[in-house]
């Protein structure tokens, strides 16, 4: 489906984003990095096996917003908004998570 993320999500279930990120380019950047960090197993101690980064990228993870929360599924094409209430929604974005975590912002 193309077009717009916020005419997309019209209707649909839409998500935030654990961290509260400020725009979009922040959010895309915080998957590119926690991406980045777990497709390079070479940089890894093999002791601790954490990353040569200090400190290392989290992944970004999402909920439900308000009593519906809980259910959110934890693969498939999201949809999210940001940033959280009260702030009025000044960036929206289809992503698509597996196992829970985000690995892909369009």
């Amino acid at each position: 489906m193309r077009g717009n993320p916020a005419e997309q999500a019209k209707g649909k279930m839409t998500m935030y984003t654990t961290k509260n990120f400020p725009t979009k380019k922040a959010f895309k950047q915080a998957v590119e990095a926690w991406n980045a960090y777990e497709a390079n197993p070479l940089n890894r101690d093999p002791v601790t096996n954490r990353a040569d980064c200090s400190p290392p990228p989290r992944p970004v993870t999402y909920f439900q917003p308000g009593p519906f929360g809980g259910n959110e599924p934890r693969n498939g094409v999201l949809y999210f908004e940001g940033p959280h209430y009260p702030k009025p929604h000044r960036w929206y974005a289809q992503a698509v998570a597996k196992d829970g975590v985000i690995i892909k912002v369009k």
